[in-house]
């Protein structure tokens, strides 16, 4: 008499062909921070004035937390909801990355500040309110959401809140600043605009499983939701680029990303903005392609990993009922 007590994973029997075109994707795109020269960018740093320096070191500071907490507790909420065991190895390849993003900061961090100038970055980031609401309010839905509420949560914090983090080296970058810097920032985005379509689609399977009734009422959630991290977003916002004149600019390309988000999600956008409103510069960094070269010599600022395509917003959206 036979019997399974564990079924092995058989990736020559592939449920659903997401699963392995995302697999083989995050494959492709394997990074890791201490292959980027980032002390080539010291010179572009000591011309910097004291305002975008500390406009810098608040911004990865955020952006360390977010990716903490997708790190520690998005893929852990998700997991118990995986439809295959093939997607529950590429969520584990997702929390690895996030790891991975959470690390590339403090490699930014150690290169660029001294060790107090560290110490006061993670001290405002770990006190600072708005910062505080934005993580305790995805963490919760972690926490006691739905399998379809945390899934929204995730898309959110990938494609929407660590936008107004991005502004800053992306900027720089379009301004021949910071490259390598904004090197391992273009290679977080071209990883979250990964994460962010296939938690998506995800979430989209099970919405379209959803009675009508059922539905309804979890798009006005969503878009509840939305509202009011956009509202705080922009508090944030205003506090981290006030100084600098940007906020404004920074706001239209929050808007931007949050469409993207509800649109990872099947849902209609919510702002009217779109890549045109966006300021050019930014835009121009926000490709998701990297520089072309050699990985093992370091020489340049990207990997050559065989042919890597950037992401698409359609990639895995196919099929499927909006």
């Amino acid at each position: 008499m036979s019997y399974t007590y564990y079924e092995a994973i058989n990736w020559n029997n592939v449920e659903d062909m997401i699963d392995k075109s995302t697999w083989e994707k995050l494959t492709e795109q394997f990074w890791l921070d201490t292959r980027i020269p980032l002390s080539n960018d010291l010179d572009d740093w000591r011309k910097m004035n004291d305002a975008e320096k500390r406009n810098i070191g608040l911004v990865f500071g955020g952006l360390t937390l977010l990716d903490t907490i997708q790190s520690e507790s998005a893929i852990e909420a998700i997991r118990p909801d995986c439809r295959t065991q093939h997607e529950e190895a590429v969520l584990n390849n997702i929390q690895f990355m996030e790891s991975v993003h959470a690390k590339s900061y403090s490699s930014i961090f150690s290169t660029l500040n001294t060790k107090a100038e560290i110490d006061e970055i993670f001290e405002w980031t770990n006190t600072n309110e708005y910062l505080q609401k934005k993580a305790e309010t995805i963490n919760e839905i972690y926490r006691t959401g739905t399998a379809l509420q945390k899934k929204v949560a995730s898309v959110f914090a990938e494609t929407f809140l660590f936008y107004s983090g991005f502004y800053a080296p992306l900027y720089y970058l379009g301004n021949n600043k910071l490259a390598n810097v904004a090197e391992i920032i273009k290679l977080i985005i071209r990883d979250e605009s990964v994460h962010g379509t296939y938690i998506g689609y995800k979430f989209q399977l099970g919405f379209n499983e959803l009675e009508e009734a059922e539905q309804n009422e979890m798009r006005d959630w969503m878009y509840d939701l939305l509202y009011d991290l956009y509202a705080n977003e922009e508090l944030y916002t205003e506090l981290l680029y006030d100084d600098l004149g940007w906020t404004e600019d920074v706001k239209t390309f929050l808007r931007y990303n949050a469409n993207k988000a509800l649109m990872n999600l099947g849902m209609d956008p919510l702002f009217p903005d779109t890549a045109n409103d966006v300021n050019p510069i930014v835009m121009n960094g926000i490709s998701t392609g990297t520089s072309n070269h050699d990985f093992f010599s370091q020489v340049g600022n990207g990997y050559l990993l065989g042919a890597v395509e950037a992401m698409r917003d359609d990639d895995y959206l196919i099929g499927l009922d909006s």
